[in-house]
């Protein structure tokens, strides 16, 4: 079965694994960080069975935007399983000349991270760019964060609203830390969940719940490497009681479709 793993991070080998235990230490995960390293991700995710990453990348500086989004170019030129997303900062000056080097390099979507990049997903200054990508590509948000407000769902319901047809990714089951709150305000939208960083929060049976609430028509996978093994994540998601149609559609009926793959 082809298995699209849509929430994948990897970094420049040089600092891959300072760059992958940063993620970690702002999350307060401790120090044992897999290294972030394109090689480490192919290894584990071939022994776990997946076929295709998507790769996302978040910018947290306004004027390594570019930089960013080229080696992620690299990447995908250099790796066929891989799929690669942008990302922008809602600082940087030439916001919608990155945009469109985005789209018409061949990127396909864009990943923001707004608790790390410390702006709101409402931010005016990105009205541009949600407007841009209707209809071009997905647009992947890491979703809620009880430290912060930056990526609350009442944000992300606000520019669904606004740009009817942009087509979102609401990562971590729309929220993490706070699913059922994501599910409050996003149960009537058309938008999407990842299952990534989650699952080994949640009790029993919590994850199929909301996969029932919600439609896993609406759901992706995702491991988010180098946060967690890929092996791990996928024994996880095996233990799972969903039906054989539910896992293809989480596996990669869901990610062809909006990817147009």
């Amino acid at each position: 079965m082809r298995i699209i793993d849509f929430h994948s991070h990897v970094y420049p080998e040089a600092i891959a694994q300072k760059a992958a235990q940063s993620v970690r230490d702002f999350y307060g995960l401790g120090n044992d960080a897999m290294d972030g390293k394109v090689d480490t991700l192919l290894k584990l995710g071939r022994q776990a069975g997946i076929t295709d990453y998507v790769i996302l990348p978040v910018s947290l500086k306004p004027e390594r935007t570019r930089h960013i989004n080229q080696f992620i170019l690299d990447q995908v030129a250099a790796h066929k399983e891989f799929i690669g997303f942008g990302t922008v900062h809602a600082a940087q000056q030439d916001l919608m000349e990155e945009v469109e080097f985005i789209v018409s390099s061949g990127l396909r979507g864009l990943k923001m991270h707004p608790d790390s990049q410390v702006f709101p997903i409402d931010d005016p200054r990105l009205f541009p760019v949600y407007d841009a990508f209707r209809g071009r590509g997905p647009v992947l948000v890491h979703m809620g964060d009880t430290r912060y407000n930056y990526s609350h769902p009442q944000r992300l319901r606000r520019i669904l609203d606004l740009f009817p047809g942009l087509q979102v990714v609401a990562a971590h089951f729309g929220g993490y830390g706070m699913q059922e709150t994501a599910f409050d305000f996003l149960k009537d939208t058309d938008c999407y969940f990842d299952v990534s960083s989650s699952l080994m929060f949640m009790q029993p049976g919590e994850a199929e719940s909301y996969v029932n609430r919600y439609g896993a028509h609406r759901f992706l996978y995702g491991g988010d490497f180098p946060m967690w093994n890929p092996v791990e994540e996928m024994e996880r998601f095996h233990r799972l009681d969903l039906t054989e149609t539910q896992r293809e559609q989480i596996f990669y009926k869901n990610a062809e479709h909006l990817l147009k793959l």
